[in-house]
């Protein structure tokens, strides 16, 4: 397997295990050991490569112990603590990876809970542990874009300067994206003023900001839907999405389109965009069988579920986004339901074959 579908096939395994996971212990011989083992490629079995219950003296604390050390060398190069699965984790959690820092020659630290990993290094201050990652890792939520940055930790890559050269902007990155998250949501004034004084010449008064607050939010909202769209496009080829678009509207994570919700339901019922997004996703892969106008999408509390004709004895599929693993479900000849855990709306793709064959029942 290449490093990718190593990522994945831990990401399985945390989703199929974790309800039997209720102890530190647990959490590092089910889940950390993997990782650094299947994942990293280390020899967890190996002394020269992997220390548990690592021992440094670090001044007034004589004798504490870091769950793992990795060497390179001869060197300590990486040092691992970690958390039950489940606990949020926080910088309060790290101490010892903060004292480590000063008493090894160790550049990176990882603080992790079998399920989010999150990166360290001394950017800040020289053999000092930053208090904030450059690197966060969801093993129930892989952002596709971090993926080549966690490779160059794995044994056959790992570079401490490249990491390290690398990790700044990593680090600044990760802090941007969320502040953009933040604007896209709710945008501040000084973030609408940024806009509005280079298209509109008059005065910026209290109403024209108002005004101009909304204009900006809905670009932005606009301009993710134009984004998706061209994604989609781009996946399925020219010609083939023309009937698949995507309107956010003005509320954080939600979307509208022709979704039915169930009437007893819908005060408790949030229709997100990742659910649209795979919802046209879906259309696009079962229109090769169906006309579009047939898949319907129906939205519960439980799961977003897609039918053929709006008929509940036609299912077609289902999503399961409500937690962080999410699942699509796909139907045999007896409507028996079968999950199947995705890390992205992309994976939905590699389902193509399943979701037609399964839905030929209704030819």
């Amino acid at each position: 397997m290449d490093f990718t579908e190593r990522l994945q096939s831990l990401a399985k395994k945390i989703a199929q295990q974790s309800s039997m996971i209720a102890t530190e212990e647990a959490t590092k011989n089910a889940f950390v050991m993997p990782f650094l083992h299947n994942v990293l490629g280390y020899d967890v079995f190996d002394p020269t490569e992997v220390i548990p219950e690592f021992t440094a003296d670090t001044g007034i604390k004589k004798g504490e112990k870091v769950d793992y050390a990795i060497l390179k060398d001869g060197q300590v190069q990486i040092l691992v603590e970690c958390k039950k699965y489940n606990e949020k984790i926080s910088t309060k959690h790290s101490g010892q990876l903060f004292r480590y820092f000063s008493v090894t020659n160790a550049r990176i630290g990882i603080l992790t809970n079998g399920a989010i990993y999150e990166f360290y290094t001394d950017l800040d201050a020289p053999n000092k542990m930053d208090e904030k990652p450059f690197l966060t890792l969801d093993l129930e939520d892989i952002d596709e874009h971090i993926v080549p940055e966690v490779l160059k930790l794995t044994k056959s890559s790992f570079d401490v300067d490249s990491v390290v050269d690398a990790a700044g902007e990593l680090k600044y990155l990760s802090q941007i994206k969320k502040l953009l998250g933040e604007q896209f949501n709710a945008p501040e004034e000084d973030f609408v003023k940024f806009f509005a004084s280079r298209i509109y010449d008059g005065v910026l008064t209290a109403r024209v900001k108002h005004t101009f607050t909304d204009i900006t939010t809905k670009a932005l909202r606009q301009f993710l839907n134009d984004s998706i769209n061209a994604r989609l496009k781009s996946a399925m080829g020219p010609g083939v999405t023309s009937s698949l678009s995507l309107k956010i509207d003005s509320q954080p994570e939600t979307a509208s389109l022709d979704v039915v919700v169930d009437t007893d339901e819908k005060s408790k019922v949030d229709t997100t965009v990742e659910e649209i997004e795979a919802f046209n996703v879906i259309k696009a892969i079962l229109r090769q069988k169906f006309d579009v106008a047939r898949v319907i999408a129906r939205d519960t509390q439980s799961y977003f579920g897609v039918l053929l004709d709006d008929n509940n004895r036609k299912p077609l599929c289902r999503l399961h986004f409500n937690a962080k693993q999410k699942y699509i479900g796909i139907f045999d000849e007896n409507k028996k339901e079968t999950r199947h855990p995705i890390t992205s709306i992309d994976d939905i793709f590699g389902f193509t074959e399943l979701l037609l064959s399964s839905t030929s029942v209704y030819e």
